[in-house]
């Protein structure tokens, strides 16, 4: 091996032990330079307080100052307001601690192709290059900066002014036919807290982005799948529970959805069942968004799985009928048992191997993950079931349908 090749090897390892679609971007470098996170993502506290409260204690004060705590006039005071107090309390720290659980759950992987030896050696350097593109992106001001033209040109301007802002009088706002007017508390909210919100919910996207783009690359490499491994997905067998690496963004979603269903339903006088198209809507979405990324591996599996079904079909059609001419038709050696020969045990052995060739897997996708990760979208969404029953009624229904 030259000096060249055992300088490319270490960097390719270097760049797997460092994969990670979190630790980097400008946000990330600013919360550094602010004592709000190090290189590793600690200061989890410290950095969850400053930041929803930079986004929820304003408004406190200024609906205070105007008048609209709790009364004021206004349909929907501040502190009824569900959906600002779940999204700043809740789904912003939510999305906050995500940052640490997918670079927990995701760390190991691009290191987890090369221990597995599913990259071949002359596709190492691509798959090097997939890694540092990856880096790349996550690591781009432009990137960044346009999430923030997006969040004030589409995102404030447009979603929400025009679709997500109720349609009464409130603290942050009066309707009218001309259109609403802001007061301060909804200057700060509209301009500041829910672009912050907005940003890091669309720099997400972004990641996932990133890592989809990363796994879509490395399925573009022709991977040393092994069709007998004992995990049905030819060596594949981690990815799926790369899903749960996104797990506490989906809670932070349903936790979202749950608020503004709430302003509207407790609020507003809406029905819960009135939504239901739009929550089975966000669930496919969700969930796609989750495991999308993991089918870009299923023609390579379909693939070595027809390959194996071949191969292995020959081998034993090869082998079955050696054991035929020799068990069955008097080849065998007068003086070889039959009792106690290694025979019958590779004969076996083969045909457990053709069973897990039979049973491979081409989607990288489990039903439990599916059903865990579903749940934790709805649970925030639970709660909002009390609007239409009683706490008893839905405990007979939740037996009904389990016993």
């Amino acid at each position: 091996m030259t000096s060249t090749t055992r300088k490319t090897n270490h960097e390719l390892l270097q760049s797997a032990q460092n994969f990670s679609v979190v630790l980097g971007g400008p946000l990330f470098q600013l919360l550094r330079r602010a004592h709000l996170s190090d290189d590793s993502l600690s200061l989890l506290r410290k950095r969850i307080i400053v930041i929803a409260l930079f986004a929820w204690l304003p408004l406190l004060v200024l609906s205070a100052l105007e008048g609209h705590l709790w009364g004021g006039g206004v349909a929907v005071p501040f502190l009824k307001d569900m959906e600002v107090h779940i999204r700043f309390l809740v789904a912003v720290p939510l999305l906050i601690v995500a940052e640490v659980e997918v670079n927990r759950r995701l760390l190991p992987i691009a290191q987890t192709f090369l221990d597995r030896n599913l990259i071949p050696e002359d596709a190492e350097s691509r798959f090097d290059d997939s890694i540092k593109s990856a880096f790349r992106l996550r690591d781009s001001v432009l990137a960044e900066v346009l999430i923030i033209v997006a969040v004030y040109a589409v995102g404030v301007l447009i979603v929400w002014r025009h679709y997500t802002a109720l349609d009464a009088d409130t603290w942050y706002g009066s309707s009218s036919r001309t259109g609403s007017e802001l007061s301060l508390a909804g200057l700060w909210y509209g301009y500041v807290s829910l672009p912050l919100f907005q940003f890091l919910l669309v720099r997400w996207y972004f990641r996932i982005f990133i890592w989809t783009r990363f796994l879509w690359q490395v399925s573009r490499i022709k991977l040393s799948l092994v069709p007998t491994h004992p995990d049905r997905l030819g060596g594949l067998g981690f990815l799926p529970a790369t899903a749960y690496a996104f797990g506490v963004l989906l809670i932070a979603h349903g936790a979202m959805v749950a608020a503004q269903l709430a302003n509207r339903i407790i609020l507003l006088g809406a029905n819960l069942f009135e939504f239901r198209v739009e929550i089975a809507v966000m669930l496919v979405f969700l969930l796609f968004v989750v495991f999308g990324p993991l089918l870009v591996f299923s023609p390579q599996l379909a693939s070595a799985r027809r390959i194996g079904l071949r191969e292995y079909g020959t081998l034993a059609e090869r082998y079955v009928r050696d054991f035929d001419r020799k068990w069955l038709r008097g080849g065998a050696p007068d003086d070889e048992a039959f009792v106690g020969s290694s025979d019958i045990q590779s004969l076996a052995d083969l045909g457990n191997s053709f069973e897990v060739v039979r049973s491979m897997r081409i989607i990288p996708v489990t039903r439990d993950a599916l059903i865990q990760l579903a749940a934790f979208v709805l649970v925030p969404i639970a709660p909002l079931a009390l609007t239409i029953w009683s706490l008893e009624d839905l405990a007979k229904k939740l037996f009904g349908i389990l016993f």
